[in-house]
């Protein structure tokens, strides 16, 4: 007989959670500059070299950095713990964040922006799935983990709202620089504040005494369900680095630069409000069936971003492209709970924030190209065609998203599990 799980605890209980502001407030602060770093860069060398191609490569090769590395920080936490990766890649990143900056206001050669720029997005800070394994802390099963998943996400939504429209702000009214220069600053101080809070961070293996030997390190590469969705994610990211390029050159050619926050603010905050429902819904549906069928209506209002030639069709569209994201970002570490064991989830949850950043350094490249080289947006043809080459993977590999009989328990991080129907 099935039985159907109709409600969960809420978010205002969840927030009541003692000592969660502590790691919360720094976390968020030093999250932020994750959804401004790409867009800074991007507004600065344009502003510098006059080539949305040149921005957008810049940008590709910080992405493409924070990618390959995002998973060896994983794994490094996960075996030595947060403030032994954290606070080394923080002072890391602000040294070359800076040191991109003032390469770029010196006119610096195209080849000397990109030695900057792989320092710059290697040591880009993990928070997100720090934040998530001290849920993990506090939460131990308890019935708030699935809510504690849900506010991240959201969490991640609102970060995507409000860095663009502040690294915009910056840049367009203040000073190319100021975006990353603010970026460097709240990482800085943001990354140095979380990690001070060691009372809420996961205990590392040697302390809870475990002997290496038998613990099983198994990287999160070898789970097949996480390779899909490293595709699926590619394509999300795809979504944020076109958007961000091809809205800055629209709003470029119609003579309003400062629109361009707007716009992408408009894209962020349907990703937001959606990420909030989809949170608080008991979802009886099996998350690898929402996640294709969700999958299919990004791909669906993607491939209108293209025909929007006005202000007001470009939000309206921007608006459904954002609504239809937070839902499969959400499906997407809810699969992680079920495929990878407890003790590779931090690696796969990096894994998939560097997909995104990957699929979104190459979308700020060939779209930085398309809008040199043809028409005024010409690099929205991007995001539409990053998520029907991935829902054609997801599609035709979706049985390798059903989890392995064996692998029912619950992990030590934050559960991603919704509520659904079970036998």
């Amino acid at each position: 007989m099935a039985t159907t799980v109709t409600s969960r605890p809420g978010y205002g209980q969840l927030l009541r959670t003692r000592g969660a502001w502590t790691f919360l407030l720094p976390g968020f602060a030093a999250r932020q500059p994750f959804a401004m770093l790409t867009l800074s860069i991007v507004l600065l060398v344009q502003h510098t070299t006059g080539s949305y191609g040149a921005a957008g490569a810049v940008a590709a090769v910080t992405g493409v950095s924070m990618a390959l590395f995002a998973p060896l920080a994983g794994r490094l936490t996960d075996r030595f713990g947060q403030r032994a990766v954290l606070l080394p890649g923080v002072l890391a990143h602000t040294v070359s964040g800076l040191a991109l900056t003032a390469l770029a206001l010196a006119d610096a050669p195209l080849w000397a922006l990109f030695a900057a720029a792989v320092p710059t997005g290697a040591s880009v800070p993990q928070i997100g799935p720090m934040v998530r394994a001290r849920w993990g802390v506090k939460l131990q099963d308890s019935p708030l983990m699935s809510t504690a998943a849900a506010f991240e996400s959201v969490t991640d939504e609102l970060t995507f709202v409000l860095g663009p429209l502040l690294a915009t702000a910056l840049c367009t009214a203040v000073d190319p620089a100021a975006g990353l220069l603010t970026e460097a600053a709240l990482t800085l101080v943001g990354g140095l504040l979380f990690a001070a809070r060691r009372g809420t961070q996961p205990a590392v293996l040697a302390a809870r005494g475990e002997s290496h030997a038998r613990v099983e390190h198994v990287s999160a590469l070898r789970v097949p369900g996480v390779r899909v969705l490293i595709a699926a994610f590619l394509g999300i990211g795809s979504v944020f680095g076109g958007m961000q390029v091809s809205l800055t050159a629209f709003c470029e050619s119609i003579g309003e630069p400062g629109l361009n926050g707007v716009l992408y603010g408009v894209f962020a905050a349907g990703n937001m409000l959606s990420g909030v429902v989809c949170g608080a819904v008991a979802w009886k549906a099996a998350p690898q069936r929402r996640l294709v069928l969700g999958y299919a209506a990004l791909a669906l209002t993607a491939s209108g971003l293209w025909a929007a030639q006005s202000v007001v069709l470009l939000a309206a569209v921007g608006l459904l492209v954002g609504m239809c994201i937070a839902p499969a970002l959400i499906t997407g570490y809810t699969l992680v709970e079920d495929l990878v064991p407890a003790g590779a989830r931090t690696e796969a949850f990096t894994w998939l924030t560097g997909a995104v950043a990957l699929g979104q350094a190459a979308a700020v490249t060939v779209a930085g190209q398309l809008e040199d080289r043809l028409w005024d947006g010409a690099g929205f043809l991007v995001p539409m065609a990053g998520t029907a080459l991935a829902l054609a993977t997801l599609v035709a590999l979706r049985a390798r998203l059903t989890p392995p009989h064996h692998n029912r328990t619950i992990a030590r991080g934050v559960g991603h599990r919704v509520p659904v129907t079970v036998d």
